[in-house]
Order: structure tokens, then C-alpha cells, then sequence
């Protein structure tokens, strides 16, 4: 199956690159680019990609402000936000917003590749360990009010568990040795969790799991 992609990038000579190393894998096709977060929702809408690389800092929307509105539309595409800098906070905001990762700008091309089509699985591309870092850090001041806890009665006590541990950074490998089980069963545990909670990928389960209450933010050091 061809993995639509849309390149969102204000910098055009960064865009030309991406399709130089996209369009020659098979299973890519670029259906657009966009130099601004306003023109990436509308070609989405027309484009419907699978996928969309997304700058995180452009000119009038940004791309966080383009992620939110695109991944609260009908059918979303998974998006990976692109930066120059490892910076935390627009990183954190980009996975608030729905994003499924992010990719420093200088990623090697097999790794691009490779991350377009982890994220077309419906995997999340941000390692746990990543994850917990950025939510540990900004949870505490977030302003955005906890999500009802009645959606955590939708799960049973052991997806209530591989969540917790999901969230404290814990691999599917990790999870299991805890757990005493197969890694196919943590994965179907976590097939279950996505699906009950709504969410497209882990990345946004953990998410979840610090709105929820689930799990606390580390004091600070």
C-alpha cells in the first residue's frame, strides 16, 4: 500500500529535499507541499495524506496551531512535527495538539523514511522514556482542565496497568517481563486502550494518562 506524505515546510529548499528522498521509495508518494500551516490544513483536506511532515515554526499558523486543526478533523492523518532545535516546549505543545512524534530537521534519510512508515502503522514514532520527559515537565503548569475519569472505568485493571506503565516510559517488552506475559499480549492490551480511549497511538495515551491522573509528573529535582 502507497503511503500518502505532505510536506509542510516555509523554507522551500527543505521541501525539495524531503521529496528528493520520499519519492524514491516505492511505497511513497507526495501528494503536496505547503509553506505555511493555514495552506498544509487546506491541502490536506483536498490531499487526504496518510501522513504529514510538519515544520514546527512557520510563518502565520504554525505548525502546532495546523496540527490541532488537522487532527481534529474527520479521518486525521498522522502528523511528524519537524524542528530545527530539540526545544520542549513547542515539542510539547505538538503532542498535545495530536501530533504522533517529531524529527530533528538533519534525520538521516533511511531514519525519515523509516519514521513515515512507523507512523502510517499507527505506531508513535516518540520513544515512551522522550514522552514522560516533556510531560514531566510541563503537566504541572498545563491550564487545559483533567478529561473525565469516567473513561478510565471503561478499562480493565490489567489495561489499567500496561497504561501506567505505557506512561512511565515502559516498552511492550518491558510491560510484559513486569506483567508475566507475551509481548502479543501487551500489544493487544494496547490495541484495547487506544481503542477504549479514543486515541490513535501511545504517544497520546500517555498523554492522556497525565490528564487523567493516572500517573503524577516526578517532582522536580
Amino acid at each position: 500500500m502507497t503511503i500518502r506524505v505532505l510536506i509542510a515546510d516555509d523554507q522551500a529548499l527543505v521541501r525539495s529535499g524531503f521529496r528528493m528522498i520520499l519519492q524514491t521509495r516505492d511505497d511513497l508518494e507526495v501528494v503536496g507541499e505547503a509553506s505555511d500551516g493555514e495552506q498544509a490544513v487546506r491541502l490536506a483536506t483536498r490531499t487526504r495524506p496518510d501522513v504529514v511532515l510538519m515544520d514546527v515554526r512557520m510563518p502565520g499558523v504554525d505548525g502546532v496551531a495546523a496540527t490541532a486543526r488537522l487532527t481534529a478533523g474527520p479521518q486525521p492523518p498522522r502528523v511528524i512535527i519537524l524542528t530545527t532545535y530539540d526545544l520542549e516546549e513547542p515539542l510539547y505543545a505538538a503532542l498535545r495538539a495530536g501530533a504522533s512524534g517529531f524529527l530533528l530537521k538533519d534525520v538521516r534519510p533511511a531514519d525519515l523514511v523509516e519514521a513515515i512508515r512507523v507512523v502510517a502503522r499507527g505506531e508513535a514514532l516518540l520513544a515512551p522514556t522522550a514522552t514522560r520527559r516533556l510531560l514531566d515537565r510541563f503537566v504541572a503548569t498545563d491550564v487545559t482542565p483533567p478529561a473525565s475519569s469516567g473513561l478510565l472505568d471503561q478499562l480493565t485493571d490489567r489495561e489499567r496497568e500496561v497504561l501506567t506503565l505505557l506512561a512511565r516510559g515502559a516498552s511492550n517488552a518491558e510491560i510484559a517481563d513486569r506483567l508475566v506475559v507475551t509481548e502479543a499480549t501487551v500489544k493487544t492490551h494496547v490495541s484495547a486502550i487506544l481503542r477504549k480511549l479514543a486515541v490513535r497511538d501511545r504517544v497520546q495515551a500517555v498523554v492522556l494518562a497525565y490528564d487523567l491522573g493516572l500517573v503524577r509528573p516526578r517532582p522536580s529535582s
